[in-house]
């Protein structure tokens, strides 16, 4: 037995990354797959008659091995990965897709499943046990369970190709990522960045042994240099690069991936049933249907786009009168916003960074745990990691019982991907009468500390920290007994209210007051400069939330109709971007070719999500607004129908149980400063 498939003997049964070997994950997922297989067949071969228990509860716990040791590879292959475990992602990838398909049309086991499931009524389950059901019997009738054996076949084919594909889309995305630097050896091509800024580029250079400042197309490095750059030129050339990535028809373009990727879930959908692959997704999520997406998408356009129009006018003007720029492009837009920014409010990242130390944010949000939730985190020093900049947590709430186990790895390294995000590396569930808690890990890429100064984040980072950690507390404060059910596995639309609704309280000054201090003179943030940070809040939010809408309309023209036609990439995304483009045209550039969410990631027919959610978040934080935002009440209401309560029931039912009501969209229009 490999040491990745068997019970782990480390304290909390937590990874044993230390003693993880490459060469041990193939045998281990084949051992995985056969071990997941026997479970299963053990399942359809058992004599007696079909029930809840040794149908449903029996599938959803099988598995867990092959679970585990899945979340361990997939996790490091995004945080810490290198040219073979690429290589094996590649091999195992199509494996556990076909294992996937094999318990899906294993005709069978649907067979029992659809016994129990036509007994539903007569079976007395309570909602979590009914939403268990419902759930193991549509991931049968979704992937082809009701088709004859040559459609299950031609399923089966798709499913193996896109699986592949995704994982080519986002090895080129990386590839062109790392591809390109910025090597500058003359100062005056620094003017207007940040120190901070330059003193990373330098130790990038420094790291490669070369003269002068690197900077790269990973977001601690770009986006401050479109930021702050006072070179229009080399704005342009970092702007151009970036959105050329995998669009360059080079050995690394996605363009007949995406093309592919996009009439491949057409025709999946359509073999399905389906009118197309967003009316398949959509099925499964609260906005139901993508006519209903396309019509609450519409609508907020129509209460954004004058804003956003009127809001690009004046940034327009104001760079003309600036600096005589006659046409706004879009390298220039960051710049100008920051400038006008500072105008307005006088009020940069680079006044705010100083009170806000990575170790002292992340003590804050911990904070804020405690006083809404009642938990505690204490660093850990004797549980594996895989990285040496990875911290590790024990939480524990007001009895000292442990709810979970917290890594937090926030650093950029040529292993990771961009971005941050909240995983798992153990889910929470109830067995043999143990709850089993959960092991969940936030990933972000903020500053490296470097000789003279600690780790110091943009406001916005602040807030990337604290919509992450609101994915970690959904998930370590999971409490269902179902694994499938538990922590972050709800609608996808739903996914994103405990992580958005985190981020109001870095606007508020009681919440601010709890850690930010100048990390030199430990002074508390001034309270004018709370003020300002709440009212540019909303500054070009008609912009931001144009910028939004576009995305999630681009993600429904791809899904939401039928792709086969579409032959030119770019001219279908100018097609789609016509009515909410500002910004002249870049001809080198696509967005869709580095689309991850959608082509990668899990966000295709569901971009608009962020939107929806917000729509959530804002109306259940104005709840937390009403009657105090460390309010006990309310916060015990949030924790025990959303945050522990998983996907065991609809989300709409848990939001009303908490808020006593539907969310309404007048609360983000509001905070938005849209109405």
């Amino acid at each position: 037995m490999s040491v990745l498939t068997q019970y782990f003997n480390t304290k909390h049964n937590t990874a044993p990354f230390s003693k993880i070997k490459i060469e041990d994950y193939v045998p281990a997922f084949q051992e995985g797959i056969a071990l997941a297989k026997a479970e299963i067949d053990a399942i359809v071969n058992n004599p007696d008659a079909p029930t809840f228990e040794n149908t449903i509860v029996a599938m959803d716990f099988s598995g867990d091995i092959l679970d585990r040791l899945s979340s361990i590879f997939f996790n490091l292959n995004s945080a810490e990965t290198n040219d073979e475990m690429q290589k094996i992602a590649q091999e195992v990838s199509p494996l556990l897709s076909e294992f996937g398909n094999d318990i899906r049309l294993n005709a069978d086991l649907f067979t029992r499943v659809k016994t129990v499931y036509d007994q539903k009524d007569s079976l007395n389950l309570n909602p979590e046990q009914t939403t268990l059901l419902d759930k193991k019997y549509k991931s049968f009738s979704r992937n082809g369970a009701n088709l004859p054996e040559d459609k299950k076949n031609q399923l089966r084919e798709i499913d193996k190709e896109l699986s592949k594909l995704s994982l080519q889309f986002g090895e080129n995305v990386l590839a062109e990522t790392n591809a390109f630097e910025l090597h500058l050896t003359d100062e005056k091509d620094l003017s207007g960045l940040p120190e901070g800024t330059i003193e990373a580029a330098r130790l990038l250079a420094k790291n490669q042994e070369k003269e002068g400042w690197i900077f790269t197309l990973d977001h601690p490095s770009y986006v401050p240099f479109l930021t702050y750059a006072d070179n229009r030129e080399l704005r342009k050339k970092m702007a151009i690069a970036f959105g050329a990535k995998a669009f360059q028809n080079n050995e690394f373009d996605n363009q007949e991936n995406v093309l592919k990727i996009a009439k491949l879930r057409f025709e999946r959908a359509n073999l399905l049933g389906y009118k197309t692959h967003a009316h398949f997704v959509l099925e499964e999520r609260m906005a139901e249907s993508p006519e209903k997406v396309f019509s609450f998408l519409n609508d907020l356009l129509a209460k954004a786009k004058p804003a956003a129009q009127k809001e690009f006018a004046e940034l327009a003007a104001f760079a003309k009168e600036l600096d005589g720029i006659e046409q706004l492009e879009k390298w220039d837009g960051a710049y100008y916003s920051e400038k006008l920014k500072q105008q307005l409010f006088n009020l940069d990242d680079e006044k705010l960074k100083p009170y806000f130390q990575l170790e002292k944010v992340l003590d804050g949000a911990f904070t804020v745990a405690k006083k809404l939730y009642g938990l505690t985190f204490t660093e850990v020093f004797d549980i594996d990691k895989y990285h040496e900049e990875v911290t590790t947590y024990e939480v524990k709430d007001a009895n000292g019982n442990l709810v979970s186990i917290f890594y937090a790895d926030f650093f950029p390294r040529k292993g990771k991907r961009n971005g941050a995000w909240m995983t798992s590396f153990k889910s929470q569930y109830v067995k043999d009468g143990v709850n089993e808690r959960p092991h969940i890990s936030n990933v972000c890429n903020f500053t490296k500390p470097t000789e003279t100064k600690p780790s110091l984040l943009t406001f916005n980072e602040v807030t990337t920290l604290f919509h992450e950690f609101g994915h970690g507390l959904h998930g370590m404060l999971a409490d269902t007994v179902y694994p499938s059910l538990s922590g972050t596995s709800v609608y996808w639309d739903f996914v994103e209210l405990p992580s958005q609704i985190m981020e109001n309280w870095c606007y508020e000054p009681e919440a601010l007051a709890l850690f930010a201090n100048h990390y030199e003179t430990g002074e508390i943030i001034p309270i004018e400069y709370v003020q300002k940070i709440k009212e540019s809040a909303s500054f070009q939010e008609g912009l931001a939330t144009l910028r939004q809408l576009s995305f999630g309309l681009l993600d429904m023209a791809w899904h939401g109709q039928d792709p086969t036609n579409i032959t030119d990439l770019k001219a279908f995304e100018t097609e789609q971007f016509a009515n909410t483009q500002l910004y002249p045209d870049v001809k080198e550039n696509a967005m869709s070719t580095a689309f991850s969410h959608i082509f990668q990631g899990g966000y295709s027919s569901g971009y608009y999500s962020y939107k929806w959610a917000e729509v959530l978040d804002a109306d259940a934080f104005e709840y937390f607004q009403e009657k105090g935002i460390f309010n006990e009440e309310v916060a015990k209401k949030f924790k025990d129908n959303v945050l522990s309560k998983g996907g065991t029931e609809h989300p709409m039912t848990l939001y009303k149980r908490f808020r006593g009501q539907e969310p309404k969209a007048e609360a983000l229009l509001k905070r938005a400063g849209l109405v």
